[in-house]
């Protein structure tokens, strides 16, 4: 990786983990840089009817946004939040958080499973607990949890093969960055696409990178890319930390390609105003934070709540963004 990359993601993670840690509790747990509680009611005021826990995979600005709209229904319901993440991936301590709220005894928690199958003994252990869970952006279907809130992965994966076909009419070479390798949300993000474009167009795959969640090898994986293939025409990012990546690569190399990515975000949309990025597959996460809130709040009061709330994929660009 070139020195000049290398000093732009190290510029661009610490300012991404100063933003997120700026808005984290003293309480926070030593394992987390993006934990988060909501100010306590003052002593004239009636106290929160619930607590609700949320469990992210990892500190990232992509579930900052989703906090702040969840803060938002929470607040005009009564609820007191507590926001918790791995400072980067990591099973083991999404499970430890399981394990600390269900000790605290909140009244429901909603998660992102890093590994669905593994996290299924803690979700089922809170249910158990009589602490209704639901997942979010992906599913532990093998679980005891109530409810998923999210989008179908292999539907928005070919969905990018639309897109990708129609700005490249069908034809030409592209190069793809996924997330890791075994989780569901990839594989059928990467299956829904390659599905696509291998029953409808002439384009070719010309390699497909893992970053394993790491931002750094995510930024030398498509420079090294980029330099085995420079003939390419359309970079696509299936995850949030290579879109993220991907930003700096085009703000350094001033490449005049396409590039495709997952996951609306702050920088994403600003990249997508200056060009950076030609269009964004968005989950519609802007409604996470208040289905969260939603469900949880039906299960605590015992009503019944939908098994699956599809949020849908749709495709983002500059002049959709200037609709809004």
């Amino acid at each position: 990786m070139s020195v000049t990359l290398k000093k732009s993601l190290l510029l661009f993670v610490f300012f991404s983990l100063f933003t997120t840690v700026g808005c984290s509790d003293a309480n926070s747990s030593p394992g987390s840089l993006f934990a988060t509680v909501t100010p306590s009611p003052q002593k004239s005021e009636r106290p929160p009817a619930y607590t609700f826990g949320i469990i992210y995979p990892m500190a990232h600005s992509f579930y900052e946004v989703i906090t702040q709209l969840a803060e938002k229904t929470a607040a005009s319901n009564s609820v007191q939040l507590i926001v918790k993440a791995p400072e980067e991936i990591s099973l083991e301590q999404q499970i430890r958080m399981m394990e600390t709220m269900i000790k605290q005894k909140v009244d429901g928690i909603a998660i992102a499973p890093i590994d669905p199958d593994a996290l299924v003994p803690a979700i089922n252990k809170a249910v158990e607990a009589g602490i209704p869970v639901v997942c979010f952006e992906t599913d532990a279907p093998l679980s005891r949890r109530l409810s998923y809130i999210g989008p179908d992965h292999y539907k928005g994966g070919a969905l990018m093969g639309e897109v990708v076909s129609k700005l490249m009419k069908g034809k030409g070479m592209v190069l793809v960055e996924s997330g890791i390798s075994n989780t569901p949300i990839q594989k059928n993000r990467l299956s829904g696409m390659l599905d696509y474009l291998t029953r409808n167009t002439a384009i070719q795959v010309l390699e497909v990178g893992y970053n394993e969640g790491s931002s750094d090898k995510a930024l030398s994986d498509m420079e090294r890319m980029i330099d085995d293939h420079p003939h390419f025409d359309t970079l696509i990012t299936l995850d949030i930390l290579s879109s993220s990546a991907s930003i700096l690569l085009w703000k350094a190399k001033g490449l005049k390609r396409n590039a495709l990515s997952f996951g609306m975000m702050p920088n994403v949309k600003q990249a997508l105003i200056n060009g950076q990025i030609t269009s964004v597959i968005s989950q519609n996460e802007q409604v996470w934070g208040d289905y969260i809130i939603g469900q949880l709040l039906r299960a605590a009061r015992g009503e019944a709540i939908p098994v699956y709330m599809d949020t849908g994929n749709k495709e983002m660009t500059k002049d959709s963004l200037a609709l809004k």
